[in-house]
C-alpha cells in the first residue's frame, strides 16, 4: 500500500446518500480475485448506459473531475454487503480518500485495511464542500492524516477521528500483516528469551 500522510487534491462530488457496496461495485465484478481493472467497474451501473457508453452527466465521466483524488458523498456511504471489491474499485480508480458525514462499519474497516482513508465530517460541512466542488471543480482540499485534520479552501481546519492502529498502518503504508512483519526483530528478540 502507498502511505498516506498529507493529501492535497481536487474532489469529485457524489450527491447520493446510502450508497451501498453493490452500487459502488456491482456483484457481477465480484468474481475477480485481484484489484487490477476494478476501477473500470466503479459505479458502473450509474456511469454507463446499457450499451456501455458513458453517461455524460455522471460526475466520474465529467472531464472537470478527472483528476479528483477525494470523493465527497452523502451520509451512510458503503452500506450493504461486505465486499473488499468496493474498496478496491475506489482505490484502483484513483481515490485516496472519501469524505462524508458517516460510513457503514464494515466498509469503514475494509477501507482502512486496504489503504483508503475515510474522513467523517459534520453533514453541513460535507454539503458545503459538495456545493464548493460543484461550483469550482478545481477546489483543493487538504487531508492531513498525522494531525487528523481537513483544511478547507477558506483555511478552516476540522478534525476527524480514526483508530490509532489504523492511522499508523496508513501512515506507514502497511496492512495488518505488513505491520507484523515490520516487528520481526522485536518478535525474534522476545521469542529468544527462555520461558520458565
Amino acid at each position: 500500500m502507498e502511505p498516506i500522510k498529507t493529501l492535497t487534491a481536487s474532489a469529485v462530488p457524489l450527491r447520493a446518500e446510502n450508497v451501498d457496496t453493490d452500487q459502488i461495485i456491482p456483484a457481477r465484478f465480484l468474481t475477480a480475485v485481484t484489484k487490477a481493472g476494478m476501477g473500470d467497474g466503479l459505479f458502473s451501473s450509474w456511469r454507463y448506459n446499457p450499451d456501455g457508453s458513458p453517461k455524460p452527466d455522471f460526475p466520474l465521466n465529467k472531464p472537470e473531475y478527472k483528476d479528483g483524488k477525494i470523493l465527497i458523498a452523502g451520509r451512510n456511504f458503503g452500506s450493504g454487503s461486505s465486499r473488499e471489491h468496493a474498496v478496491w474499485a475506489l482505490t484502483e480508480y484513483g481515490f485516496r480518500a472519501v469524505i462524508t458525514s458517516g460510513f457503514a462499519d464494515i466498509f469503514y474497516n475494509n477501507s482502512l485495511k486496504n489503504g483508503l482513508l475515510l474522513v467523517a465530517l459534520p453533514e453541513e460541512t460535507v454539503n458545503m464542500l459538495l456545493d464548493l466542488v460543484e461550483e469550482d471543480p478545481e477546489t483543493q482540499i487538504t487531508v492531513d492524516l498525522a494531525s487528523q485534520t481537513v483544511t478547507l479552501p477558506d483555511g478552516q481546519q476540522l478534525g476527524f477521528p480514526i483508530d490509532p492502529f489504523r492511522k499508523i498502518c496508513l501512515l506507514e503504508g502497511v496492512d495488518d500483516l505488513g505491520y507484523i512483519m515490520k516487528q520481526a526483530d522485536a518478535i525474534a528478540t522476545y521469542e529468544a528469551v527462555p520461558a520458565y
